[in-house]
């Protein structure tokens, strides 16, 4: 697999933010790139300044990013790119608040999201997302951005978070301040040496951050997956429960052909 220098240069650089743990918005002289692939996007979560502009760019399939236009901060004006299959949509954010959108055509499997402009609010503070989950927004402003599969701060609507394939909380992940693999009190080959293990540590975080960004780069969660398929995807990973399941499986056999 082949990568551009601008490509790798754009991994490298999200794998050192992330590690140095940096939580600001996305400044307003940026334009941060909300991707849209199959029954996703991602971030799922994203923090921005008043009067940012978000691309939101086709990765695979066709889709929409279009607001709730009743949960979106009163004095903001509803968005909506209609269905596209290549390119992008550009939307200037101006008022501070909370905005949930969603994908048209992909609304009945739960591919929806949330950004947060400044600070939280507006009608989307005050109930559930109808479909789907989105990550809470005080986790977005803490992490500025948070990834589509990720375990963060996942809403009371999305089936016990938001965790991707292979997750978990048990030994060796990072599960918190106190526990896992990456904790530098705990002990292990390096916990007489808290330099190099801390050094080999921040090394190991980083090539892995490279490797997921690369990766996500040309093969995008489920590509080629049917609504269904996704559907089944998810239920298995107990991201929806049983009841949420049989009701969207049903209306996606009104919908199919």
């Amino acid at each position: 697999m082949t990568y551009s220098r601008r490509q790798f240069l754009g991994a490298l650089e999200a794998g050192t933010v992330a590690t140095a743990g940096l939580t600001r918005p996305v400044d307003a002289q940026e334009t941060p790139v909300v991707r849209m692939g199959n029954n996703y996007f991602d971030p799922i979560g994203l923090h921005v300044d008043p009067g940012t502009t978000v691309r939101f760019e086709i990765a695979a399939g066709a889709h929409s990013a279009t607001a709730y236009e009743n949960r979106i901060p009163s004095n903001a004006s509803a968005f909506d790119s209609g269905v596209i299959s290549s390119g992008a949509f550009e939307h200037t954010f101006e008022e501070p608040g909370t905005y949930d959108y969603y994908c048209i055509p992909h609304k009945s499997v739960g591919m929806v999201g949330r950004i947060v402009v400044g600070s939280p609010g507006g009608a989307a503070e005050s109930s559930s997302i109808p479909d789907g989950g989105v990550p809470e927004s005080d986790a977005i402003i803490e992490q500025g951005a948070i990834a589509y599969g990720s375990s963060t701060g996942g809403d009371e609507n999305s089936g016990g978070g938001m965790m991707g394939p292979g997750m978990g909380s048990g030994p060796g992940m990072m599960s918190g301040r106190n526990g896992g693999m990456m904790n530098g009190r705990s002990g292990g080959w390096f916990g007489g040496l808290p330099f190099v293990g801390g050094a080999l540590g921040l090394l190991g975080l980083v090539g892995g951050l490279l490797y997921w960004a690369l990766g996500r780069e040309d093969s995008p969660p489920g590509n080629g997956d049917s609504a269904t398929e996704t559907l089944h995807r998810r239920y298995a990973r107990g991201e929806i429960d049983e009841a949420e399941f049989e009701e969207r499986r049903a209306k996606l056999s009104r919908e199919e052909p």
